[in-house]
Order: structure tokens, then C-alpha cells, then sequence
């Protein structure tokens, strides 16, 4: 499919501007890399505490960061994820501040500590528990045994799958969990086949339904951190290096897999240049996005190289600034086509895919912009330079 047809533009021709431009938003990535002392990365790098929390109302977030403030977690950073209505937040912590009482446990124990503190009923004053937060299964089996009337009114179910205690604390976790991790109402629990008014009323006199609910816990050691950081470096410069050797050996030349390597060098630093201007965080899932990248780039790249060499053959009499024109024009409607419809892709994704993969899908919308224009721009430019260098370099030879 060709969307442009007879297209001849003098790429060539304005190469010192589009070298100049880059050069520039190259540096201004670096001096903001520099100055803010690297990326700033996220709880898989740096080490720390991320809990995932439910609440059943929109919460006071400064409320919260007050009272973990209080506590001795300032370092702290509270997102939503998911839809606005579903009130699911990430609160994080920076290792520094989980590491002080001995235990990586502790920041994790504090935050659940510090809402429920703030988000506490009449009820649980009354010595109930919360419902919302007991973990697992057999925590609550154990919390339900000798429950008076519970063990009666389970055999008067008349459902075989409802006929002991570790059945019902199963089936009430399971329901939880497939409902979003937050029970609002005890009537709710009328859904699971067998629940009865006793078996409600049993529940009723021993527990109570927390405001808010941990729906997970990620925590990340210090070495883990570091040793990811190294790895998430090694892992791009192998792609580069691997790319370069690869190309290299394509086109039976260093030239075109240094141009290459250089263009998509290029788009990983002005791409972390971007997320260092706007302050976010580089996770596991930028990286993921930035080798996405590198081989995205590599890929349009490797596509117009391929139709510079077709035309040297064929168009041999012609200057090497003409052919290598004409090898972009012609290449166009197939770059456009591809990047569009992956740009509109990874901006849907942004705008509608939520916090889990807003950096993934920002690193994407800024890489596939800066990777297109560096596989026209700055790539097959970067060859004219390097063929006029070596032709004035021989003509000084001969001189």
C-alpha cells in the first residue's frame, strides 16, 4: 500500500539541520541526566516497599502521607492504578526508609499499621477483626474455629461443598479475591452457595469490613535493586552490540552497523533524557519498552539500508546524495504506515491502560517518534558523512 506516491524530498540536502537538532536534545538529555544524578529509578532498581491497596471511598491522600510521615516513612509516593471509580492506589517506599528496623518486612507492616490507624470503624473497637485483611485461607480457618453455632450451622447447609470451616474460610477468600480483594457488605457473602443467615451472623460476631483491603506486597532488596540496574545496562548495550555485529556483517561493512547502532544510541539516551525533564521513574517495564525499542529502530533502520544498497546497484551513475534520497522516499509510505499504526497502538495504551503500564507506554510513544525520525534523520545521513569523509580523505591522499 503506498500512501505517497512521487514523493521527493531532499532528506540529504537537510541533514545538517536534523544532525544539529538531535545533537542538541541529545545534550539537553545528558545535562538533565547529570544533573539529577541518572535516572530515576523505580522500587525494582532502587530497592524498597510497594503495597497495592482497595479502598471502598475515594481516601484523603494527604491525609495518609501525614501519618506515614509520622511514622518515620516520609520517603514515601502514593499513585493510583486502574480506573478512577476502583480507588486502588500504589503506595511505595524508598529502601532507606524500610531498612531501618532490621526487617525488609517492616515498611509493608507499617503502611497496613498506619491505615488502619486512619481508616478504623466503631467496630473494631469491639475487639473484631477485618474481614478484608486477613491473607490467606488458612489464617482464617484458624481465626473461625470454635466460632459458637458456626460448626451447626454448616452442617445445615445442605451444600457438600460448604460442610466444614476450611471449606467456608476457602470460599470466602476465593470470593474476595475474584471481586476485587474488598468485600463491601456481609450480604454480599449471600452470593456463595450455602451462606445462610447463621453462618452471617456467626461471621458478624467475630468480624468486621475494613474500609481498605492490601490487595499485594512487592518488596525489593538493596542487592536485588543494584544487581537489576547492572543487568537492565547489559542487557541494552548487548542488543547494540549485537545489532552492530549483525548489520556489520549484512551489508559486508562496518559503516552501515555503526550508522546504525549510533541513530538507535541515540534514541535510547533522548528517550531517558525525556522521562528525566518529566521525573519519572524508569522500572523494569521501561527497560522492557527501551529493548522493545532498540529493535524497533533497528528494524526501520535496516529496511532503508536495504533499499540504499538495492539502488547503489542500480543506479550507479547517480551521486550517492541522490540515491540515498530517493531510497527514503521510496521507503516512506511503508515507515509511516508502520510507526502510525504502532503510535496509535501505544498512545491508546497510554492514555487508557493505566498506572501498571503508563511508563512502558510513554517510553514507547517517545521512543517510536524518536526511533522513526533517526532511521530517516539521523541514520542514513550519518553514511553521506561518512562517504564524503572518505572521498576528501582520499583526494587529499592523491594531492
Amino acid at each position: 500500500m503506498q500512501l505517497f506516491k512521487n514523493v521527493n524530498v531532499d532528506w540529504i540536502g537537510k541533514k545538517w539541520q536534523f544532525i544539529g537538532a538531535s545533537f542538541l536534545l541529545f545534550i539537553a538529555s545528558i545535562v538533565s541526566l547529570a544533573i539529577k544524578g541518572g535516572p530515576r529509578y523505580g522500587i525494582d532498581f532502587r530497592g524498597g516497599t510497594l503495597v497495592y491497596v482497595k479502598f471502598r471511598n475515594a481516601p484523603q491522600l494527604d491525609l495518609i502521607r501525614g501519618a506515614l510521615k509520622q511514622k518515620g516513612l516520609g520517603e514515601n509516593t502514593i499513585q493510583r492504578y486502574g480506573p478512577e471509580t476502583d480507588h486502588q492506589f500504589i503506595i511505595s517506599l524508598e529502601q532507606r526508609a524500610t531498612e531501618s528496623g532490621g526487617e525488609l518486612d517492616l515498611g509493608r507492616r507499617t503502611i497496613e499499621e498506619t491505615l488502619n490507624l486512619n481508616f478504623r470503624p466503631p467496630e473494631a473497637q469491639q475487639g473484631k477483626l477485618d474481614l478484608n485483611n486477613i491473607r490467606t485461607a488458612s489464617s482464617l480457618e484458624g481465626l473461625l474455629v470454635g466460632q459458637p453455632g458456626l460448626t451447626a450451622a454448616l452442617q445445615k447447609s445442605g451444600r457438600p461443598q460448604l460442610k466444614s470451616i476450611q471449606d467456608l474460610a476457602s470460599l470466602i477468600i476465593q470470593y474476595r479475591t475474584s471481586h476485587g480483594g474488598l468485600i463491601n457488605s456481609f450480604d454480599e457473602l449471600r452470593a456463595i452457595p450455602g451462606i445462610s443467615d447463621e453462618i452471617l451472623g456467626s461471621l458478624k460476631q467475630k468480624f468486621y469490613l475494613g474500609e481498605f483491603a492490601v490487595i499485594s506486597t512487592e518488596i525489593v532488596g538493596a542487592k536485588v535493586g543494584k544487581n537489576l540496574q547492572q543487568q537492565a545496562v547489559s542487557a541494552t548495550l548487548y542488543a547494540l552490540g549485537g545489532m552492530l555485529v549483525y548489520i556489520a556483517w549484512r551489508f559486508k561493512g562496518t559503516v552501515y552497523g555503526t550508522a546504525a547502532v549510533v541513530a538507535v544510541f541515540h534514541d535510547v539516551i533522548i528517550t531517558l533524557g525525556f522521562f528525566s525533564f518529566l521525573d519519572k521513574e524508569i522500572s523494569l517495564t521501561v527497560i522492557a519498552a527501551l529493548l522493545t525499542l532498540v529493535g524497533y529502530s533497528m528494524n526501520d533502520t535496516i529496511v532503508v539500508f536495504d533499499r540504499i544498497r538495492e539502488n547503489l546497484k542500480l543506479l550507479r551513475r547517480e551521486p550517492l546524495t541522490s540515491v540515498i534520497n530517493k531510497s527514503i522516499n521510496q521507503t516512506l509510505s511503508r515507515t509511516i504506515l508502520t510507526s502510525g499504526l504502532t503510535f496509535v497502538t501505544v498512545v491508546s495504551l497510554y492514555l487508557f491502560g493505566g498506572e501498571v503500564i503508563h511508563g512502558f507506554a510513554f517510553a514507547m510513544v517517545v521512543g517510536i517518534i524518536i526511533g522513526t525520525y533517526s532511521s530517516i534523520a539521523i541514520a542514513s545521513p550519518l553514511l553521506v558523512i561518512w562517504y564524503d569523509y572518505r572521498n576528501r580523505k582520499k583526494a587529499l591522499a592523491r594531492a
